[in-house]
């Protein structure tokens, strides 16, 4: 069982889900991939960007 400041904060999270409209636990998953997805794919650019920039003033 999930108890403490772990289970405060999932509730936070389904919480804002909620009031947003998304109701269905299925919706919920797939709005994290989402994002996890959205996430990953940002930070690849930002790496990417940092290691152009690294070659070219630094060779």
């Amino acid at each position: 069982m999930i108890t403490g400041e772990l289970r405060n904060k999932i509730d936070r999270i389904w919480e804002t889900f909620w009031t947003g409209g998304i109701t269905n636990p299925l919706d919920v998953i797939e709005q994290f991939t989402y994002l996890k997805v959205e996430v990953q794919k940002s930070l690849d650019e930002t790496q990417t960007l940092f290691d152009s920039l690294m070659q070219k003033y630094f060779g």
